[in-house]
């Protein structure tokens, strides 16, 4: 049944996704989440989820309250996700809010983590919170969805949303013939793709684009919390150490097919595995066919380092690997208002012999950026992000 909203209901809940938004870049592996408690005074307190560990957007938003002196008993909480109930790296918010007096709940979105799973809401109800869950259409449950699309599919699939970045030319150019690349699209695209990388949990690129552009794969262009993992998918373990990836700051994982692969490597690769490891770069060994990295188990096990969203910055073939895979679950296109004739496409696939072979996408709303235009696509069997 769908909840009797009020005007002020309403009003309280449009502040729930600029709340959530401020999770971005802070909450990972966290979902975002956006909390108003509104007191019987009429006074309202807000909270977002801050880092893993730290206060969830339901004790953020009580605590805003009780600094504030306000009563909190019969009070009415608007939250973006059913509040938590089991004891993971912080008690279960549910508690929380029973234990403070609030009367009613109206949440945004049910928590498909198996750990929650409906459980938040039973315990609400079972401590006298009436509780109004917004149907799947509503905006905000959509916007909801959106923000925590990596959240949200990691917990029903176990692994992260893959979205892959590329900057093109308007005939789907991404490189030139001698691999320059800097720049295709303008400022302000690249301060774009820098929130969206924000936005991941890791930033993966191919050893064939740090040997080219040597990239440092961080966030710098918009301000973030917390640097996103960096990962660099190295068959045979080629990476210089002197490589910016390396030296940006957070976390970096490096992919290899294992010692096999590298063997008829020039260098000494055991000397370079422990060098990085002197580094704090961790080294995993993912062997698949043709001694390349297996990349559907290097997607499996950032699923289970808890990575939301896997931000995909590669070269054509390490796009193409990963879209014949079927690993993509959303592409974002900056495309450039310019013809650049020869050079790399977006992926190397292989030639069709039948249109109905094709992959499926659907468009999502275009976006001017700038200059350019940002084109986003999911893949026809995956639940879009609808923002």
């Amino acid at each position: 049944m769908n909840p009797a909203l009020t005007e002020l209901d309403a009003t309280a809940l449009a502040a729930l996704g600029p709340l959530a938004e401020q999770a971005v870049g802070l909450s990972d592996p966290n979902p975002r989440v956006g909390c108003r408690i509104v007191t019987q005074d009429g006074r309202h307190f807000d909270g977002y989820t801050q880092r893993a560990g730290d206060a969830h957007a339901e004790v953020m938003a009580l605590r805003a309250a009780r600094e504030a002196g306000a009563p909190l008993q019969g009070a009415t909480v608007y939250v973006s996700l059913e509040p938590c109930s089991h004891h993971g790296r912080t008690p279960p918010c549910c508690d929380a809010l029973v234990a403070a007096g609030i009367a009613r709940a109206v949440v945004g979105l049910p928590d498909p983590n198996p750990l929650v799973g409906g459980r938040g809401l039973e315990r609400l109800r079972a401590g006298g919170v009436v509780v109004d869950v917004l149907p799947a259409a509503h905006p905000v449950a959509q916007a909801v969805a959106a923000l925590n699309v990596g959240f949200l599919h990691r917990m029903r699939t176990g692994l992260p949303w893959v979205r892959m970045k590329a900057a093109a030319s308007l005939d789907g150019v991404t490189a030139l013939p001698n691999g320059q690349s800097q720049w295709i699209t303008g400022a302000d695209a690249r301060a774009n793709g820098h929130a969206w990388r924000k936005r991941a949990g890791a930033v993966l690129t191919g050893i064939g684009t740090v040997l080219s552009d040597n990239p440092q794969l961080d966030v710098r262009l918009v301000p973030t919390e917390v640097q996103p993992l960096r990962v660099v998918v190295d068959s045979r373990l080629e990476i210089p150490l002197s490589a910016k990836v390396l030296r940006a700051p957070g976390k970096v994982l490096v992919y290899t097919a294992g010692p096999e692969a590298s063997r008829n490597t020039p260098e000494n690769t055991d000397l370079k595995r422990a060098a990085l490891r002197d580094l704090g770069i961790a080294v995993v060994d993912l062997p698949g066919p043709g001694q390349k990295v297996d990349l559907p188990a290097l997607v499996q096990d950032l699923g289970r380092r808890e990575v939301n969203e896997l931000h995909l910055e590669a070269g054509s073939k390490l796009n193409g690997s990963f879209l014949r895979a079927g690993l993509v679950d959303e592409l974002l296109v900056y495309l450039a208002p310019l013809l650049l004739g020869q050079g790399a496409p977006l992926a190397t696939l292989e030639a069709l012999d039948q249109l109905p072979n094709r992959a499926a996408w659907q468009f999502l709303p275009p976006q001017a950026v700038g200059t350019d235009v940002l084109l986003r696509a999911v893949r026809a069997d995956r639940a879009a992000p609808t923002a």
